[in-house]
């Protein structure tokens, strides 16, 4: 909730009265100590929770899934000064999770508005953590570059999925684009195509958009572009086989990381955020959904006690 509205609500819970400005203040202090040491949960952590996994013949699998999410972003400016034009910067993020017996069990999340090579950094520290000979890894994401590169670089052995829906998406702006969004041919192309798709059957599909004769530029452009996007992600399109094996195809928990660690707080009506201060709040909503907030604030609790002088005896 805005910083506002806490203090509303801590007032009438308690009775004390607390500026929005001493939370705001509070948030940034608490943010420069949620680190992703801190944030993520430590490897005795997460093999923890690997070993309480309810498992059949198969061992449990880890689901490392990556994509971006665009946060509003503004300069920083004094308080009363003007705070010049915002722009819309990508929070790339990956969440970790396990899938055993048709349960998800969530491990990690993390995300920071930055650029590519910072994010592979801090993936390849998460793997660090991971007893990789106890998972089964799986890859899942859309179909950029930049995700896959980090992804197999911290993970080389994970089988590779790439998104079901998001791949379904560009069969369907095909299909609108030569058939007509309602046309009685549409559908049957779709789902004849993503019926070949299930089974990797990619090159059947790639002959058959070849073949085809668009009605006009835009559907072979769309047609150009599926055509590409199947080349290169042919590989990981293996869809029957993923399910039969008891792997997801589907990013759907990184959708739903985005709108719950990301959108919900940071694209409120109005909000700007700086830089630095988005990345502390997205550091610390990771913290809460990784069950790692107390750790957090226990750190920045005991680095203000030690400012205060009272050394290691703060409570």
């Amino acid at each position: 909730m805005p910083f506002s509205c806490a203090s509303a609500i801590l007032e009438d819970l308690t009775g004390q009265p607390v500026s929005d400005h001493f939370i705001h203040e509070t948030f940034e202090q608490v943010g420069t100590h949620a680190k992703l040491e801190a944030v993520i949960p430590d490897q005795a952590q997460i093999a923890e929770r690997i070993r309480e996994a309810p498992t059949g013949k198969w061992r449990p699998i880890l689901v490392v899934v990556s994509d971006g999410a665009n946060l509003p972003t503004r300069p920083r400016a004094p308080r009363d000064a003007s705070r010049g034009p915002g722009r819309y910067q990508e929070a790339k993020g990956f969440r970790l999770y396990l899938v055993a017996k048709e349960r998800m069990i969530h491990l990690a999340n993390w995300h920071q508005i930055q650029h590519e090579g910072q994010f592979g950094e801090d993936l390849a520290r998460v793997a660090q953590r991971i007893p990789r000979q106890k998972v089964r890894v799986a890859l899942l994401g859309d179909g950029a570059d930049w995700l896959w590169k980090h992804m197999t670089a911290c993970f080389p052995r994970g089988r590779q999925v790439l998104d079901y829906y998001h791949c379904a998406e560009h069969v369907y702006e095909v299909a609108k684009a030569q058939y007509g969004e309602k046309s009685p041919e549409a559908l049957p192309w779709v789902e004849g195509t993503l019926c070949s798709l299930f089974y990797a059957e990619i090159d059947n599909v790639i002959s058959s958009l070849q073949r085809m004769e668009p009605r006009n530029d835009q559907a072979a452009e769309l047609i150009r572009k599926l055509i590409g996007y199947l080349n290169n992600n042919r590989r990981r399109i293996h869809y029957r086989s993923d399910r039969l094996a008891g792997y997801p195809i589907g990013s759907g928990a990184i959708e739903s990381a985005n709108k719950f660690i990301c959108h919900t707080r940071m694209k409120r009506s109005g909000a700007w955020w700086v830089k630095e201060n988005g990345n502390a709040m997205l550091r610390i909503r990771c913290s809460l959904y990784n069950g790692t907030f107390d750790r957090v604030f226990d750190r920045y609790k005991q680095a203000e006690c030690a400012k205060a002088g009272h050394g290691h005896a703060c409570p």
